[in-house]
């Protein structure tokens, strides 16, 4: 088994036309995921950061990515549960970074964090664990 980066996973997902490296290298990202291969987590959320910050999709697109990798049944994605639940919590209004740490940690009572975007979104989709602000 191997396991794919990044650049393989924009390669195979996302047809960047203007961009000739990425087209010359699109058939090999193609082979690559053709294969039994590997995504860990640290990959899942670099992924979410390239399609959103340097190809700018839009959330439902870069859900739909990750909903077509989630489902090729070649493709062993690390802890594919937690990445099922935070997509959830994507899909609910959280950044996706944050609905990761969050599926991360469900077996912690709270999360603390400053984010007050992140507390009230968390709260209004019933996540957990709850987030709460640290407290001097």
């Amino acid at each position: 088994m191997n396991a794919v980066d990044t650049n393989v996973l924009a390669r195979f997902f996302i047809n960047d036309e203007d961009d000739r490296e990425a087209a010359r290298q699109r058939p090999a990202a193609i082979a690559a995921l053709s294969s039994v291969v590997f995504v860990s987590i640290s990959v899942i959320l670099e992924f979410e950061w390239v399609m959103r910050g340097f190809y700018e999709l839009s959330r439902k697109d870069i859900q739909r990515v990750f909903e077509s990798l989630c489902g090729l049944e070649n493709v062993q994605i690390e802890d594919r549960g937690i990445v099922l639940t935070a997509l959830n919590a994507y899909q609910q209004g959280l950044d996706f970074a944050d609905a990761l740490h969050l599926a991360r940690t469900d077996f912690c009572n709270t999360f603390l964090s400053f984010d007050q975007r992140l507390k009230k979104r968390a709260k209004a989709a019933g996540l957990s664990p709850t987030v709460e602000t640290p407290k001097a």
